[in-house]
């Protein structure tokens, strides 16, 4: 059967390459292998959400949600290097490339996990994705309902989500799901993808 990048645990083989990118301005060597979200390199939308989204603050507590080999992790570990990034993906492969590139980039605030490792009451001020769209519209909702009210007063998330994928249906959905206090809108759309803003309120 073949994998799907949200297969807990891949049955390809695990062989392991190298990949040089761009992340936060400046050029890095990450490691990738097959099995996981975009081994070939940065995908599209992750592309737009990290060349749109604001600069995050210098300190804080920021949550990548299904962060494959780690581009968004590590770029909000590069460009706040004093704060502490949460990584989480259900594919044990993603996150163990995601921990050693952040180890090998010297970003000793990524930490990267399965989900269900999680503390229970961890909170974030900013959380960034391009959430897992393919896993089915009901498992998708699930899983925003049960990270995106982690948001501390006053936090901010920024989705990804490709255009005619639903983006503009589910941000509708999160404005009608997501409790009191919680504001959703786009931020900005770009070569087909729209980046979805949520807003806490302080």
């Amino acid at each position: 059967m073949e994998d799907h990048y949200f297969s807990a645990s891949p049955s390809s083989p695990d062989e392991r390459s190298p990949l040089t990118v761009e992340l936060a301005g400046r050029e890095v060597t990450v490691e990738v292998a097959p099995g996981i979200f975009s081994p070939g390199g940065l995908d599209k939308g992750t592309a737009v959400l990290l060349r749109e989204v604001p600069d995050p603050p210098t300190h804080g507590a920021f949550l990548d949600l299904g962060c494959g080999w780690g581009p968004i992790a590590l770029t909000l570990g590069l460009l706040s290097p004093e704060a502490s990034v949460r990584a989480v993906d259900v594919n044990e492969r993603a996150v163990d490339l995601c921990e050693r590139n952040a180890k090998a980039l010297g970003l000793t605030g990524v930490a990267a996990c399965a989900p269900d490792a999680v503390p229970a009451d961890e909170t974030y001020s900013r959380i960034w994705s391009n959430p897992p769209i393919r896993i089915g519209k009901k498992a998708l909702h699930t899983l925003l309902l049960t990270w995106l009210p982690r948001l501390e007063p006053g936090g901010e998330a920024y989705l990804v989500v490709q255009k005619n994928l639903g983006s503009d249906s589910l941000a509708t959905w999160l404005g009608a799901h997501l409790p009191d206090g919680f504001v959703t809108d786009r931020l900005t759309s770009s070569k087909g993808f729209r980046v979805l803003r949520v807003r806490r309120s302080a």
